[in-house]
């Protein structure tokens, strides 16, 4: 058969087909004519190369196999040499995963450190403009989120059997929280300088502002727990390695707790919404007190002067 043909056959172009034979692995016969003349061999080796070259092993390392083929075996990697072959290959392919793996841990390092030192989110090629959006801020027009009554029925209910994981390694029963107030404020899920927040996030009523609503807890923690409240934590469905770089990077004086399968939400009814695949907790904050949920703010908004909202509330509404 001509060259054409055995390409063809072989599922390669006339070009790779030519750099075969100049290193010397097909040798096609000469005819009369001084044409080259292939065989059904010849189109074994080729596709041999070919299916090797999809493994990683280039065309000027099959030599092992292919003269394993030629000396009558089955399969090319039937013969101690095909399988030092394997190794080989496989042993590059580990120096440089190992290498890829180091430099995109450096590179994930010096994007953490410039993002975290600027308290930005870093755009992605999406963003028009490439504009970085500072999570400490809050947009002029953010949507206003309108009350669906999504938590009248919240007020008077128990607290329910939950044990949610803390960002101190603890774990903390909801209806266990003591005889005191505990506020504790959901939240859809706080941005990351590293981390893409969801398309179309600012859009969303009541999404925006999570970083800006825990530095107002922050900012005024001891002002509430002054007002009678004897704890405060904030809960999402982030994980809890999560939570914990957001803890740390805001220095934020009380813990998150973490109910990644929404449980919370599934006991007491509790507002959500999706997406870009995620189910969410809607923004709301809870007053509990001797394990029954004494007061509930929802909707939140503006999320950045939520605490002292909640300020407002205990100091006008004092414990009996």
């Amino acid at each position: 058969m001509r060259i054409g043909e055995l390409a063809r056959c072989a599922g390669v172009t006339i070009k790779a087909v030519r750099y075969y034979e100049s290193l010397g692995l097909v040798t096609p016969r000469r005819l009369a004519n001084g044409y080259r003349d292939y065989d059904e061999d010849d189109v074994r080796l080729v596709r041999e190369i070919r299916a090797l070259g999809n493994l990683g092993i280039s065309a000027e390392r099959t030599r092992p196999f292919l003269e394993c083929l030629a000396a009558g075996h089955q399969h090319a990697d039937d013969c101690p040499a095909s399988l030092a072959g394997y190794r080989d290959a496989i042993g590059e392919l580990t120096e440089r995963i190992e290498a890829l793996t180091a430099r995109r841990a450096t590179l994930m390092q010096h994007l953490r450190q410039a993002a975290h030192r600027n308290g930005s989110r870093i755009p992605s090629p999406d963003d028009e403009g490439h504009t970085m959006s500072d999570l400490s801020q809050l947009p002029a027009d953010l949507p206003v989120p309108e009350d669906d009554g999504g938590a009248d029925h919240l007020p008077g209910l128990a607290a329910p059997h939950l044990h949610l994981r803390s960002t101190t390694g603890e774990t903390v029963a909801v209806d266990a929280l003591g005889a005191g107030r505990t506020v504790i404020y959901l939240y859809p899920l706080t941005g990351r300088p590293d981390v893409d927040l969801p398309d179309g996030w600012e859009s969303i009523p009541g999404a925006r502002g999570c970083t800006t609503e825990a530095c107002d807890f922050r900012d005024h923690h001891q002002e509430l727990l002054a007002a009678g409240a004897q704890g405060v934590f904030g809960l999402s469905s982030q994980d809890t390695p999560y939570q914990s770089e957001v803890v740390e990077r805001l220095g934020l004086p009380f813990a998150m707790l973490s109910d990644p399968q929404l449980s919370l939400a599934a006991a007491l009814g509790l507002p959500t919404f999706d997406v870009d695949g995620l189910t969410l907790f809607k923004r709301l904050t809870l007053v509990v007190r001797e394990a029954v949920i004494e007061h509930v703010f929802y909707p939140i908004f503006p999320p950045n002067v939520h605490a002292q909202q909640v300020l407002a509330w205990l100091r006008d509404t004092p414990a009996d």
